[in-house]
């Protein structure tokens, strides 16, 4: 999966992402905070949705396949 791809992303969602630049976007997913491995990894097969106004993606850690998540908060985010 490229992190140009949306996959199960709802609607508001999708648009915070894409006001993300590409490079700060990879940034974010490889920096996810995996509890099991107990150290950061990249996020896999993500999902996003908006939650108190900021993009949550959750999916799977890179290395063991446990659930993460990634809580981005949007202030700073110009939506397109």
């Amino acid at each position: 999966m490229t992190i140009e791809s949306l996959p199960e992303f709802i609607a508001p969602a999708a648009r915070l992402w894409a006001a993300i630049p590409v490079d700060a976007r990879k940034r974010l997913l490889a920096n996810v905070w995996c509890g099991k491995c107990r150290h950061a990894v990249t996020i896999t097969n993500f999902t996003g949705a908006v939650k108190a106004g900021d993009l949550l993606l959750v999916g799977k850690c890179s290395e063991c396949h446990g659930d993460v998540a990634r809580l981005i908060e949007t202030s700073e985010i110009a939506v397109k």
